[in-house]
């Protein structure tokens, strides 16, 4: 791999997310428990999620959304202001969260901040997204910072475009193969695929990728073996 721009996703890739949606979704189950099983719930809230994606995106505020239509179909319409506040307040808790690195993290972008342009390219809401790269610590190794609606094809190659960035030039490196590896393999640049320990069911595909621009790697700190 020679590229000269390299992107990093940011949620389960910079740091740790997942975990507190997870923890999340536990909360509201434990809410709604007399009306349906963990399962269904889950079921239901991933359900409207998915459905409201072309008109939320992703995000901790759609997702709160999502849990707010959920309970309203799981009470047939009859949850009391009292419950939807306790939604809402899941929802906040989300939103001041703290910023926890990921192992090795720092210690990759210190040694390919110079040689290369680095970039953030990550979904989710654009102020929390901020939020959280400004607590990191990490916000002076970048070069950009591109918080998208979502990552398509179609997305990426605007980005590169608004970047003057050729694809064959750019590698990206994340947790998501669906969001960060698939798209951009597809458009000609590079992927390296770093897993986290549990993903969102949204992003998970039921293939493997074989592609000579693309890299499975078990932690980031091997990044720098192969560039």
């Amino acid at each position: 791999m020679a590229p000269k721009t390299i992107a990093f996703d940011a949620d389960d890739t910079l740091w740790h997310n997942e975990p507190y949606f997870d923890e999340a979704q536990e909360r509201f189950c434990a809410l709604f428990q007399d009306y349906a099983s963990s399962q269904e719930i889950l079921g239901l809230i991933l359900n409207h999620q998915v459905k409201n994606l072309p008109l939320y995106g992703f995000g901790i505020k759609a997702f709160t959304l999502s849990m707010i239509e959920t309970a309203l179909q799981l009470t047939n319409h009859t949850i009391s202001g009292k419950g939807i506040e306790q939604i809402i307040s899941i929802g906040k808790d989300l939103l001041q969260k703290p910023v926890e690195l990921l192992p090795n993290v720092e210690e990759v972008l210190k040694a390919l901040q110079g040689k290369y342009k680095l970039v953030v390219a990550t979904k989710g809401d654009l102020k929390d997204q901020h939020r959280k790269l400004h607590d990191s610590g990490i916000g002076h190794y970048f070069h950009h910072i591109e918080v998208l609606s979502d990552k398509t094809e179609l997305d990426y190659t605007k980005m590169l475009s608004r970047l003057e960035i050729k694809a064959a030039d750019f590698l990206m490196i994340g947790n998501s193969l669906k969001s960060d590896v698939l798209p951009i393999l597809n458009i000609g640049g590079y992927g390296i695929h770093v897993p986290y320990h549990t993903t969102w069911e949204y992003e998970k595909i039921d293939f493997e990728i074989e592609h000579k621009n693309f890299l499975a790697l078990t932690d980031i700190k091997e990044v720098l073996n192969v560039l």
